[in-house]
């Protein structure tokens, strides 16, 4: 997990400035980013813009076309099945590897992170509720033993995000990703890791099938 003391380039504060800009919904897929709009929102050159505006295209937030430049990239049905598989089976394996790390301290802060999931579900705090599912899922599959596991999710951070693919958060699917959530939990704290982590495989995969219903549904 990250710590707050640790240096982050400018290159990593504009990637991270255009990945939010993404899953908060702010721009969507075919929007235009652009290196001045970064600049002027970060007070940085474009150097280190341009730097991460590479680094999104190559893990497919972006595409740079000719005579536009990097726009949000939308994802298709095919990829999103393939994305939802991928991140099912490495938080899998991540939640096996790391099962001697679910010690009482770290289920207590998962427990934390549900209940906080829960008040940001009542409150309709949906950010929040974005925030607090991702360190639920660094809680899970962030572990010394599963280094390149916590790395490749980090490079598909957001690519399930209904935001996005232009897709307003939709409260049912929340409820229900919370109560696959608390399942998760409840076969950690039983200690039947196994378990655990084909139903952290299942909640990705049923993640997956609900974007590609919805984006159906909106069409091109």
């Amino acid at each position: 997990m990250q710590h707050p003391n640790i240096y982050v380039t400018k290159t990593e504060m504009a990637r991270r400035h255009i990945q939010n800009m993404v899953l908060s919904g702010a721009v969507r897929p075919g929007d235009r980013i652009t290196t001045r709009e970064v600049s002027t929102a970060l007070g940085i050159s474009e150097t280190p813009i341009r730097e991460a505006i590479r680094s999104l295209e190559s893990e497919g937030w972006l595409e740079v076309q000719s005579h536009v430049g990097a726009v949000v990239k939308g994802l298709h049905g095919d990829q999103i099945r393939e994305i939802s598989a991928l991140r099912g089976r490495i938080c899998e394996l991540a939640i096996e590897l790391g099962a001697p790390n679910f010690n009482e301290a770290r289920l207590n802060q998962i427990d934390e992170v549900i209940d906080a999931l829960d008040q940001a579900l009542h409150s309709g705090d949906l950010q929040l509720f974005a925030s607090k599912n991702y360190e639920l899922h660094e809680l899970l599959c962030d572990n010394p033993q599963s280094p390149w596991c916590h790395r490749l999710l980090s490079n598909m951070l957001g690519l399930m995000s209904s935001q996005r693919h232009g897709i307003p958060p939709q409260r049912e699917r929340l409820e229900q990703a919370q109560k696959e959530h608390r399942k998760i939990r409840d076969l950690l704290r039983a200690g039947d890791f196994k378990a655990a982590a084909e139903m952290a495989k299942e909640h990705e995969r049923i993640t997956g099938d609900f974007l590609i219903r919805a984006i159906s549904v909106i069409g091109p």
